[in-house]
């Protein structure tokens, strides 16, 4: 969908540096890009929620920590120099959340992401195949047959099991203790988030709430109506609901539905420089990345997450220079040409 939409550069411009800052609700950040909530991130390295942390903050930008994280958000806050968002999910109920939301408060996140966009899991067919669910049931026999997947990655295994083995949700704490790993999906399916839901999570939160999950204008409206500060559009990666549009061509009718009121973010299959660039000039403060940072976590922790954000970073440095931009500030939708079908959405005439 990126390679949809073309750029047209200002040439003969002198750009010896480029200004990569934004704000986003009020802070600075040193580059556009903010690490998207990813869930059982320990799952890809040994404490990975606050490596990934850790790199952002010496990136200069937000880490944004997932409800169904491995590691306590105390210490993922701990561990970095930079600003952390926490995003919610409603998992084990109101009294529940409210107490991780209490504990993020303490702990100086300093904005809550209400993802929206999870009524039910999607249908996700590779997990049937890759034998997820029988990998985290903890039953020896149903695990039996993925034995050569695990077994094949030595390394990984002996840091997975140093560092405690099958994680548990220790951000979600019911009666009985941290959520255990295999009951995410009914957890989901019980805690369906609405826009009705705003107004008690803000009876307990303080700070800016975001809302991710928006791809329609219809519902930027709603969610500002409700009281969101910011929105991100996103379609989750792409995981949820089948043939929905790519976040990059609803993001300009969100942008217009929302009209300046707040402010609009976006993610979904950014993987280079020029794509930031593109969403930026198409109306979003900043982007959120998540696969593009997760495979640099897997690979090799705090050091993967940082070379990922580095070439990201000199992907957007390049694009700047190239299209004779010297700022982020200054791009617009005057330096992108969309295809003629994606006109209802720009609202172009």
């Amino acid at each position: 969908m990126f390679e949809d939409v073309v750029f047209r550069p200002r040439s003969g411009v002198a750009t010896p540096t480029v200004d990569m800052r934004t704000t986003v609700l009020g802070q600075m950040i040193d580059i556009p890009m903010i690490l998207a909530p990813i869930g059982s991130s320990r799952m890809f390295w040994p404490r990975g929620e606050a490596a990934a942390a850790a790199a952002a903050g010496k990136a200069g930008t937000i880490y944004t920590l997932s409800t169904l994280s491995g590691t306590r958000l105390e210490e993922v806050k701990a561990g970095t120099s930079g600003p952390c968002w926490y995003q919610l999910y409603l998992c084990g109920g109101r009294d529940v959340a409210r107490a991780s939301i209490n504990r993020a408060a303490a702990a100086g996140y300093s904005a809550l992401v209400v993802t929206i966009d999870t009524p039910v899991a999607g249908n996700r067919e590779r997990d049937p195949r890759n034998g997820t669910k029988e990998i985290v049931s903890g039953n020896a026999f149903k695990m039996l047959p993925f034995v050569p997947h695990i077994a094949s990655r030595p390394r990984w295994l002996w840091s997975f099991l140093a560092d405690g083995g099958l994680m548990r949700f220790p951000n979600v704490v019911l009666p009985d203790g941290p959520m255990r790993y295999a009951d995410v999906a009914a957890a989901l399916e019980a805690a369906a988030v609405s826009f009705a839901d705003l107004e008690w999570i803000r009876t307990t939160w303080r700070g800016k709430v975001i809302v991710k999950g928006v791809h329609t204008a219809e519902d930027a409206r709603c969610a500002i109506e409700a009281g969101a500060d910011a929105l991100v559009v996103s379609n989750h990666g792409g995981r949820q609901l089948d043939t929905v549009a790519p976040t990059l061509r609803v993001l300009p009718e969100v942008v217009d539905a929302v009209a300046g009121r707040v402010e609009v973010l976006v993610d979904g299959g950014i993987r280079r420089g020029s794509d930031v660039v593109k969403a930026l000039a198409l109306g979003a403060r900043a982007v959120l990345v998540g696969r593009a940072y997760a495979y640099g976590l897997a690979a090799a922790g705090e050091r993967g997450v940082t070379q990922a954000l580095d070439i990201l970073t000199d992907g957007v440095r390049r694009t700047l220079k190239l299209l004779g931009c010297g700022a982020i500030r200054d791009l617009d939708r005057s330096i992108v040409e969309v295809p003629p079908h994606w006109r209802k959405f720009t609202g172009s005439s």
